[in-house]
């Protein structure tokens, strides 16, 4: 796998700082609705999309998920557009595992898995709105894979940065992803010093009023 020093930047963050981040910037990347379905680790990577459509009269020709595995990198994340769907499964155990021998970071699903049990004891991290025991099997189908996807009412793209984390899952625009982890940083760094100023005994009306905690996510007041 190559170098990437992004994500690794990316992984001494979390998704509130990176949030925050995106707000100071005017940009959409932060989800909600989609949270750990273990007591997963934070994940960071890059976006390896699938899109999932309903299924018609033709049989598929893969399983759901099965050439994005192949295509990702050691490290990528799966990143699955199943439109919010509660009533049926887009990933399960097996797709787990062998993400997990890949070596891949996880999966964010804007749907539903199953198999939860099995992705635990794999120690692979799902991110989803849902566990089901319903599968995908003449249900749903994928429709795509790295291509644009709609996660969650925000725009991802392929080699797009994702970080994920019990607070939820965002997404950084390749474009913009300097900038994006640069403002985290900062915001990050300004919580800090918040943190540090109650426990040396300063009130929370001082840290969160004199110390700036507006200025965190609003730009025009950064620095003062």
């Amino acid at each position: 796998m190559a170098h990437d020093n992004l994500v690794e930047r990316l992984a001494k963050l979390d998704t509130c700082a990176v949030s925050d981040a995106l707000d100071r910037l005017g940009l959409r990347g932060a989800t909600f609705g989609v949270r750990p379905l273990w007591a997963c680790p934070r994940i960071v990577g890059r976006a390896v999309t699938v899109r999932i459509k309903p299924a018609g009269l033709e049989k598929p020709k893969q399983h759901l998920g099965t050439p994005a595995i192949e295509a990702a990198q050691p490290g990528d994340i799966i990143v699955i557009d199943s439109g919010g769907r509660l009533d049926v499964s887009a990933w399960g155990g097996l797709l787990s595992l062998a993400s997990k021998i890949k070596g891949l970071s996880g999966v964010v699903i804007d749907g539903a898995c199953r198999d939860i049990d099995e992705s635990r004891e794999a120690g692979f991290p799902v991110y989803a709105r849902a566990v089901v025991p319903m599968t995908a099997r003449g249900r749903v189908v994928q429709d795509f894979f790295n291509q644009e996807i709609q996660f969650a009412g925000v725009q991802v793209h392929p080699g797009d940065l994702v970080i994920a984390d019990g607070s939820g899952v965002v997404f950084i625009p390749r474009e913009k992803e300097e900038a994006a982890i640069q403002e985290a940083e900062a915001v990050a760094q300004q919580e800090a010093r918040m943190a540090d100023g109650i426990r040396k005994g300063l009130s929370v009306v001082e840290v969160l009023e004199k110390l700036g905690y507006e200025s965190m996510v609003n730009k025009e007041k950064k620095g003062k």
